[in-house]
């Protein structure tokens, strides 16, 4: 009987080919470990969902500069303007998950605006936590001509003429309107919102004696109150700012738990790997711990978090319960983007 066999020259030729893909495939796996093993081997681009030039735009890139020597590759700054913020935020939630785009996010863009848009991306579950990076407690502001030298006198005043008083805001939505409305409901007020394009304008009229208060931002009542243009009654916060020490708390001033302070913090796309996550966090705690940084941060009316709040898992904690706590403020306020 005679045995059908195959080509002996094929099957040398077939094994040869498996060898070689197997080989491929390994070096393909390999070539991955070792690209994210190296993580970050080119520049990092960071987006900025607000113009150049304020006070968030200048604390991201002090903050990313500093993170480029643990990094060793650039930290490059994109503002990504457009919809208060949504554009940029929207286009990290579509980015590839490789630790390549971060989100500069903040107070307004994290809490706010799922309060008053639509968003097509989810605050929470679309974005990686990694760092805080700054705290900016809002102080509380009169013209200098209001009969009050303390909070207590200006709640007095406040209540002996009901929706008499004005105060300025950046606009519907903006921490100075959101945070009046809390003021009023823990302080038993009644004042009118004078929405204004920006918080510069405002200042200028609250100087000039056109509006009679705002809750303000340090950039923007510090050098005013330095200056003895205007009265700063506290410090919205449960501890004192370091740019002005002698300006007391909310509690310390009368109005115990009204807190307004405003941060931001560092985000990746949803999927992004832990080592990635970890990494990066390490850089921004190294950032944050720089005594320079720490003071050019204090220069701008910001403090730097506590260690313990730097950790991926403590900003995810906290954004939960800011959205918990702001949500339900900004609703029954009925506010809205315009």
């Amino acid at each position: 009987m005679i045995l059908c066999r195959g080509n002996p020259g094929e099957e040398m030729k077939r094994r040869r080919f498996l060898l070689l893909a197997a080989a491929a495939a390994a070096l393909s796996v390999a070539s991955q470990v070792a690209s994210a093993e190296i993580y970050p081997s080119r520049p990092v681009s960071v987006i900025v969902p607000v113009p150049a030039g304020g006070q968030m735009d200048s604390i991201a890139r002090i903050v990313t500069e500093r993170m480029r020597r643990r990094l060793g590759q650039p930290m490059i700054v994109e503002n990504v303007t457009g919809a208060s913020g949504t554009i940029g935020v929207g286009r990290v939630a579509r980015a590839t998950a490789d630790g390549y785009t971060l989100l500069y996010g903040a107070w307004a863009t994290q809490v706010v605006n799922g309060a008053v848009y639509d968003l097509p991306y989810d605050l929470i579950h679309d974005f990686e936590a990694i760092a805080l990076t700054s705290i900016t407690p809002w102080l509380i502001a009169a013209k200098y001509a209001v009969p009050a030298n303390d909070l207590r006198e200006l709640i007095t005043w406040l209540k002996a003429n009901p929706d008499k008083a004005s105060a300025g805001t950046s606009g519907a939505g903006g921490p100075g309107h959101i945070g009046g409305v809390l003021f009023q409901k823990l302080s038993g007020t009644r004042f009118q919102f004078v929405p204004y394009r920006g918080m510069t304008p405002a200042m200028q009229d609250l100087i000039s004696g056109q509006i009679d208060l705002m809750i303000a931002d340090p950039a923007s009542a510090i050098p005013q109150f330095r200056a003895g243009r205007i009265k700063v009654f506290a410090v919205t916060a449960k501890t004192r700012l370091a740019a002005v020490p002698e300006i007391p708390t909310v509690d310390e001033a009368g109005v115990s738990g009204y807190y307004l302070a405003p941060w931001h913090a560092i985000w990746a796309p949803r999927g992004t790997p832990d080592a990635i996550i970890r990494q990066l966090n390490a850089a921004v705690v190294d950032a944050s711990a720089d005594p320079a940084v720490r003071q050019r941060l204090v220069i701008l009316g910001s403090d730097t978090p506590a260690r313990e709040q730097q950790t991926p898992e403590a900003l995810r904690a906290f954004h939960e319960a800011e959205i918990q706590k702001w949500w339900p403020i900004i609703k029954a306020a009925k506010i809205r983007a315009e």
